[in-house]
């Protein structure tokens, strides 16, 4: 498991059973620049350093919002620092990651922002496979249960992550509304 975030800034953290959702430019009702300003301190107490091009990937997954790929973030960069190669982008997402700032995705092979950048409790993330929309959901004594359950079967986890894929309820709305109109349609007919 990651190291846990500095004292003075778990203070901020949510409760222990809470689902959070990941709204661009946002990090559990935090501003973008206030995010960025806690994962800096972050660093800096661990002795390491969010250099510009890290922060700079912190960034962008910060104003997605969702799960992004680390090729879009890439030709997102690529906009700022025209030079920017894949290496560039991958060492910035190792070092996030490392860091417990960032989640990685493995189902759609994306990353995202850890909603709380004061304290990543690995939870268990829901992921809508339509938009990658992430919610961390952080319930202990049911991930508790899960992870026993999983071990009584034999297995082992190999990570800290447990993903669980669905659609969220702005995908079910507009799936919903598009049912609705072909319906609507075939009626008319």
């Amino acid at each position: 498991m990651k190291t846990a975030k500095p004292a003075a800034l778990a203070a901020k953290a949510p409760s222990a059973a809470t689902a959070h959702a990941h709204e661009p430019g946002h990090t559990h009702g935090v501003s973008q620049e206030a995010a960025l300003t806690l994962a800096d301190e972050y660093c800096r107490e661990r002795g390491e350093k969010l250099t510009p091009i890290r922060r700079k990937v912190l960034e962008l997954l910060l104003n997605s919002g969702r799960a992004t790929k680390a090729y879009s973030l890439l030709d997102e960069m690529r906009q700022i620092h025209p030079g920017s190669a894949p290496p560039t982008v991958y060492r910035a997402l190792d070092f996030l990651l490392t860091a417990g700032l960032v989640h990685r995705i493995e189902s759609i092979n994306a990353f995202t922002v850890c909603h709380d950048l004061t304290q990543c409790q690995h939870g268990i993330l829901v992921v809508c496979q339509q938009c990658g929309n992430v919610t961390e959901l952080h319930q202990p004594k049911l991930r508790q249960a899960l992870v026993a359950q999983i071990e009584d079967a034999g297995y082992r986890l190999a990570s800290d992550e447990i993903e669980l894929k669905g659609l969220c309820s702005a995908c079910q709305a507009a799936e919903a509304e598009a049912d609705a109109g072909s319906a609507a349609a075939v009626a008319a007919k």
